[in-house]
């Protein structure tokens, strides 16, 4: 693997390979393979960092292709009527921006994905095993979602029925994701540019050709008819919108591989970070305003419209049948329905295998490769397709939302409250063995309770009053608890070592994270200084994949007094 600094002297720091090391041998044959792993459980080194802020930014933008926006944005304007739909998806932009700023900057700060970030920033390191569950699984509710909608295209295309065509949506993705991040870069690039064209340009030909469809939109009422201003219609409709706030995750797995942040390229990183971090947000809430538009274009003016209206491929089939022939037109929906499909779900696919692969290897101390669970992800998401979760989806998003909410919403809250204002939680992030706690209650603890309380007021434990306010409640309480618990606990379960036992300096001059290099006496392979920590039983360093899969812990350093 090659390195941007001088391999590290073995002769400086010596210490031979462990007689014992406790750590799974097939961590130490993963270690040579990172190209297909991707760094899946490790700080992403500068070394493998090669991509300029515009390939990153293009790259996690192009994530965010998918059509579920439109269906989304269909489901709650049929439900609430144009003003609550646009009043809630205003609230989900506002809540997301907001909260995916900070936990975006880290990621590309520090390149490190959203669950090493979760580990230091309140929840401990076997805390945020429960928060990259929450995000595994909404990686295949996501994946189920557009797989859905492909289906929806090939049987409407190409007669292929839809359990055939759920299994086709999910096979074909299965190869674009063993590579990771170098195909996916590439993949991402070169299909945004069709993809707009695809999406874009009808829409514009629809709002020219047919202007009085503005005003039909904005008077729309909803299927029950009543169209006025009802917050607690506002809060449902949000909730629904809000359960894609684990989407900040997807795109922090293209964000961790920005470049240093310097003096040169200083403008560009923060543009880059921005627009493909939080400033998704953006890009969904129109396509979800999008959505909502078509599906009130076809029931005004589409004989059996309403039975259709949430589905992309039938609102983009009618626009292209205003200037097409219905061959080309379907011809045009079905390319667009799959290419989005595919852009999506190799992100969902992609990231779901990181988050799976994280926690099983912290429970079991094994690693089994990134590619098994990619695998799993799919299956698990074949089977919700075929399940027919799509004729349910308002009720599975809106429950989700509030678990969702609950963990990203407590991570912000301590990077900001904690660790910038209150500086009770350590400002730079740690997430490697033996130097946190196992569990720690301030981000753990927010967490269960915010979700816990709002998933019983969704249910509707806490009055029918306050019902449609669930996503709120997680709001609220995962945003006040980290500061209070912290102040409660003296932040004292956020570190159980301050020192790492490595004299190395763990950031450059401009706070970067160092490139100097050192090497693993269990793996024998080379990894940069923030990934390594001293061995508790040898005068020599160990990785942190290493580390997590010692099973015995004797390599583990004991915590500071």
């Amino acid at each position: 693997m090659s390195t941007v600094s001088p391999p590290h002297d073995p002769a400086t720091h010596p210490g031979p390979p462990s007689d014992h090391t406790g750590a799974a041998s097939s961590a130490a044959s993963g270690a040579g393979k990172e190209t297909l792993e991707d760094y899946t459980l490790r700080f992403a080194p500068r070394s493998y960092r090669r991509w300029g802020t515009g390939m990153v930014a293009i790259s996690a933008l192009g994530g965010i292709a998918y059509l579920a926006d439109f269906a989304i944005g269909a489901n709650i304007g049929l439900s609430y009527g144009t003003t609550n739909a646009l009043w809630g998806i205003a609230v989900f932009t506002v809540v997301i921006f907001l909260t995916g700023f900070p936990l975006a900057f880290y990621a590309a700060r520090y390149n490190l994905d959203l669950d090493l970030i979760t580990r230091g920033s309140g929840f401990g390191y076997y805390g945020s095993v429960v928060s990259n569950v929450i995000f595994a699984s909404f990686t295949f509710i996501f994946f189920a979602l557009e797989g859905s909608i492909m289906a929806q295209g090939l049987k409407l295309g190409l007669h292929i029925p839809l359990w055939l065509g759920y299994l086709t949506s999910t096979l074909i993705i299965f190869p674009l994701v063993v590579y990771g991040m170098k195909l996916l870069s590439t993949l991402q690039l070169w299909t945004t540019p069709l993809w707009l064209v695809l999406m874009v340009l009808p829409f514009g030909y629809l709002l020219i050709r047919h202007p009085d469809s503005i005003s039909a939109f904005f008077d729309y009422g909803g299927q029950d008819g009543k169209g006025g201003f009802d917050l607690g219609s506002v809060f449902l409709a949000a909730g629904i919108c809000l359960s894609l706030i684990a989407q900040i995750a997807e795109q922090i797995d293209y964000l961790r591989f920005m470049p240093p942040r310097t003096p040169e390229n200083s403008r560009r990183w923060w543009t880059a970070m921005v627009l493909a971090g939080p400033g998704w947000v953006f890009f969904g809430a129109a396509k979800q305003i999008i959505g909502m538009f078509l599906a009130v274009y076809l029931i005004a003016n589409v004989a059996d419209g309403a039975g259709v209206a949430n589905q992309p491929v039938h609102q983009f089939l009618e626009i292209y049948q205003d200037v097409l022939p219905h061959w080309a037109a379907l011809a045009l929906a079905v390319a667009l329905v799959v290419i989005s499909q595919v852009k999506i779900n190799v992100t969902n696919a992609y990231s779901g295998s990181l988050a799976w692969t994280n926690s099983f290897t912290r429970i079991t101390k094994t690693y089994p490769g990134r590619l098994v669970f990619l695998g799993f992800n799919l299956l698990v998401a074949l089977i919700l397709m075929e399940a027919d979760m799509f004729s349910f989806l308002n009720t599975i998003l809106a429950f989700y939302a509030n678990c969702g909410m609950a963990w990203v919403v407590a991570v912000a809250s301590d990077i900001v409250f904690n660790k910038y204002l209150l500086k009770i939680s350590p400002l730079r992030p740690e997430f490697r063995r033996g130097m946190l706690y196992a569990i720690n209650p301030v981000g753990f603890g927010s967490m269960i309770l915010a979700a816990g309380i709002s998933i019983i007021d969704f249910y509707g434990g806490l009055g029918s009053g306050l019902k449609p306010y669930s996503p709120l409640v997680a709001i609220v309480l995962a945003l006040v608890l980290p500061p209070i618990l912290a102040v409660a606990t003296k932040g004292k379960y956020y570190l159980r070592r301050t020192d790492d036992g490595i004299d190395l300096p763990m950031y450059d001059e401009y706070g970067n994270p160092s490139g100097e290099t050192l090497t693993c006496h269990v793996c024998e392979q080379e990894y940069e200084r923030p990934d390594m920590v001293r061995c508790a039983t040898h005068d020599a360093y160990i990785c942190s994949l290493d580390l997590s899969t010692d099973k015995v812990g004797d390599h583990v350093l004991p915590a500071q007094a």
